[in-house]
């Protein structure tokens, strides 16, 4: 008997992937990046992506902190075009955390779906992403009226896939594993992680992505929670 659906954000409810490019289009063109030796905002959005990538997983391992993150991945990516500027791109790194959280793209059915469940169950959000950062976008995209417990990675001290941040968001639940299921789009991170435990997951996978898991659930449409639950 279901009672507790924990939720991922970024990539899950909220489209990180929209929301940071049109951000950094944005601010491309605020900080005249192509006068300054890019060549293509595309081009320097994918060079960023790589390196972002790599440091992200460098953080969740936890081998590098968030500032050290935050500050190298614009650094990466502009010395990829001979650019050498830590001012600009500590300058580019604070306007990106301060704009991209406000952006309000979600996926498709976002609230329609949270609205139908939250009428038969407890809903609760567990992330990775930095604490600050992830309390503005579900503030700004008027997501945080659906949750009871909303728990981050910098909040417990350990990032998923560990044990210790789903069982720290059961127990703030007030939730028993075997009453709740995780749903996300990260699937060792947020499925085998919830899994790990004893709570079900369900796979997101908007993009159809190809995968030789074994996975119990997967959805393509957040809709499809509907008849799903």
């Amino acid at each position: 008997m279901i009672k507790h659906i924990f939720f991922d954000l970024d990539r899950t409810l909220w489209d990180f992937e929209k929301n940071s490019h049109t951000t950094l289009l944005q601010l491309i063109k605020d900080f005249k990046l192509i006068e300054k030796g890019i060549d293509t905002a595309d081009n320097f959005i994918k060079k960023y992506k790589i390196h972002n990538e790599k440091l992200w997983e460098l953080y969740r391992e936890d081998k590098i902190k968030k500032e050290e993150l935050r500050g190298k991945r614009f650094q990466f990516a502009l010395a990829e075009y001979d650019i050498d500027d830590s001012e600009l791109a500590e300058q580019f790194g604070l306007a990106y955390i301060k704009q991209s959280p406000i952006k309000t793209t979600l996926f498709p059915y976002t609230h329609e779906v949270l609205l139908y469940l939250k009428k038969k169950y407890s809903l609760h959000i567990i992330t990775n992403g930095f604490e600050e950062v992830q309390y503005i976008k579900l503030a700004s995209s008027d997501l945080i009226q659906y949750f009871d417990v909303i728990v981050t990675s910098e909040q417990v001290g350990v990032k998923k896939p560990n044990s210790k941040i789903f069982e720290f968001a059961l127990e703030q639940a007030k939730a028993k594993p075997d009453e709740s299921i995780m749903i996300g789009d990260d699937f060792p991170v947020d499925i085998l992680g919830a899994e790990k435990i004893g709570m079900q997951g369900v796979y997101f996978n908007p993009n159809k992505l190809a995968h030789s898991n074994a996975v119990v659930h997967e959805i393509f449409c957040l809709s499809e929670l509907i008849a799903l639950l």
